[in-house]
């Protein structure tokens, strides 16, 4: 029962807590050395409390940064107690344990402890995706063919780097000297120590404005405040399981039957206010290949993730406080030993595009019971590692390529984004060429490939790198043998490809999805081509101006508006009645 409080006193309490996630936020970015926090955004920062439930979060950080956190304090507290240790003042923990609440091993999480008159209150904590770790291949990203969690890189449960206050330099020398670009990576690393340490200056100074009862009463309400909508949302559906099935490329490339075209199964039943979500069906894990998925960290935030955005959407209610009281009324099974609940030692770094397809898998699932609020099937993503050596010292840069949304009703699937629990901002280009042996020669939307429907999906891009010094590259991604599904009458969408230009070669090699580390030399060209989204609603129902925009715009040609929207075009302008006539039901 939520301790009674002023409601104003309450608003001002939450308003701080936010502000203290989202200046934590603004401090990371500005201090980091990489690009993939500094103009990415692929970092989280949030407050827990004693136990590890959210409260706040930074609202620029990313969903599968910031939705890990609590299993992040969760692992820490489990691995604290396993060994007999505690909590002290002054204390900085480094964790990044995939089977201990973390993501996967490349975010690494650090947490400063938050006391109050000597009690322990709380946590601040920020995470990131770091571009080194230590694994068997340069890059943190594009690892496809590790054979256990050890050859995924260095393993941190619940490290003190800092301990009451003193810094703990052989863990920081360990660090440097496994990591092939240590100052970035240490540099990053320490900007999150620093960022978890303002967080928890100001919420020991809101503690001490507002006193803990105070406080604890005003996020208990919020917390409250959060599942109440939740599970208002959830009630207003109907009663009843609700199931869909969608596939992942795998290992297209593979000889191995168990390797390729794996299914991921949900299935939901609504009960009143409580929404359950079964995955059994979805394929078994993969021991030798690391597309598993963390239980917790990954999975867990997948669902609730997607569930949230579907039945709070922000258009409509404005602003949701974004904390653990959300996903009260949602639980969560996965057989054990299946792709999304493997068993340790099962390698899990690559597990990016899978968990973008299970949330896909969910939009599917729930889309007949709320058919006006979710989109069609998603374009997934793909992440390439490049690395090299310039002038003798090792450089890793990652790239996440945009996917893109399917049509929803009202609207057409958003262009080229990082789609569902992504939500990362894409490298400018002037930022790449400043700072790495790389020129981007392409960096376009794809043409005559958008799923068709009444609101047409969205378009992937397209983009070309060249190398211009020898180096190599890693590539992990999906949804190369299997098009964005479409819905309610819309077509599917345009999966997506890789190419490999040799030097002055014409002809271009087609790639897999997922390329292990593979040597590039200068003047090679790797081109990304994004997927487009599923088509949502009946393509002839379009409005014939929009197809005529689409087709001005570039985006499909006279014949396409024809066949695929019977929309008749002549000399840039729409025949009415040979669209009448083309529209007419048969």
């Amino acid at each position: 029962m939520t301790s009674p409080i002023d409601p104003f006193l309450a608003a001002v309490i939450h308003g701080a807590l936010e502000s203290i996630a989202i200046e934590m936020g603004h401090k990371l970015m500005r201090m980091s050395y990489s690009s993939i926090i500094r103009e990415s955004e692929d970092f989280g920062a949030a407050l827990t409390d004693a136990q590890g439930r959210q409260l706040c979060e930074c609202t620029m950080s990313t969903p599968l940064q910031s939705g890990p956190i609590p299993g992040y304090i969760t692992g820490i507290l489990r691995e604290l107690e396993a060994r007999g240790d505690h909590v002290q003042p002054g204390d900085v923990f480094m964790h990044n344990d995939p089977y201990g609440g973390a993501s996967h091993g490349p975010d690494v999480g650090f947490a400063v402890p938050v006391f109050h008159h000597g009690a322990l209150v709380g946590f601040s904590v920020t995470t990131a995706h770091h571009l080194e770790i230590g694994a068997l291949t340069p890059g943190s990203c594009g690892i496809v063919d590790a054979v256990d969690t050890y050859a995924e890189g260095l393993q941190f449960k619940a490290i003190r780097v800092y301990d009451a206050g003193r810094r703990v330099e052989p863990v920081w020398q360990i660090l440097r000297a496994n990591i092939r670009i240590p100052d970035l990576v240490v540099g990053d690393m320490e900007a999150q120590v620093a960022a978890a340490r303002i967080g928890a200056e100001r919420y020991g100074e809101l503690l001490d404005k507002y006193g803990l009862e105070a406080v604890t009463a005003a996020y208990e309400n919020l917390l409250d405040y959060s599942e109440r909508l939740m599970r208002a949302a959830i009630e207003r559906l109907p009663d009843g399981s609700y199931n869909a099935r969608t596939f992942i490329d795998g290992y297209i490339d593979s000889d191995d039957p168990a390797l390729r075209d794996l299914p991921i199964e949900v299935t939901l039943t609504v009960k009143g206010s409580d929404l359950h979500v079964d995955l059994t069906g979805t394929a078994p894990q993969t021991s030798n290949r690391p597309i598993n998925m963390p239980f917790v960290g990954t999975v867990d935030c997948a669902v609730w993730l997607t569930l949230r955005s579907i039945l709070l959407d922000s258009e409509i209610y404005g602003n949701i406080p974004q904390n653990s009281g959300l996903t009260r009324p949602i639980t969560i099974h996965a057989p054990k030993g299946c792709l999304a609940n493997p068993i340790f030692p099962a390698p899990v770094i690559a597990r990016f595009c899978p968990g973008n397809a299970l949330a896909d898998t969910i939009m599917k699932a729930i889309a007949p019971a709320v058919p006006e609020q979710v989109s069609a099937g998603i374009g997934n993503l793909r992440v390439m590692a490049f690395s090299g050596a310039s002038q003798g010292a090792p450089w890793v840069h990652m790239e996440i390529m945009e996917g893109s949304y399917g049509g929803r009703a009202g609207k057409d699937g958003m262009d080229a984004v990082d789609t569902l629990y992504a939500n990362t901002r894409n490298n400018p280009v002037e930022d790449i060429e400043s700072h790495l042996p790389l020129r981007v020669r392409t960096y376009e939307l794809r043409e005559r490939v958008a799923g068709p429907g009444k609101w047409r999906g969205g378009i992937g891009s397209v983009r070309s790198f060249e190398m211009l010094e020898d180096g190599a590259v890693s590539i992990e991604g999906d949804g190369q043998r299997f098009a964005p599904w479409g819905f309610a009458g819309g077509a599917d969408g345009a999966p997506a490809r890789i190419e490999l230009a040799r030097g002055g070669n014409l002809a271009p090699e087609a790639l897999p999805s997922k390329i292990p580390y593979r040597h590039l030399s200068r003047g090679d060209r790797l081109t990304a081509v994004g997927p487009c989204g599923g088509g949502y609603g009946n393509p002839h129902e379009r409005d014939p101006q929009a197809v005529l925009d689409d087709l001005l715009d570039g985006l499909i040609t006279a014949d396409d508006a024809r066949a695929q929207y019977g929309v008749a075009i002549v000399d840039g302008a729409i025949d009415n009645a040979e669209t009448k006539l083309l529209r007419r039901p048969a």
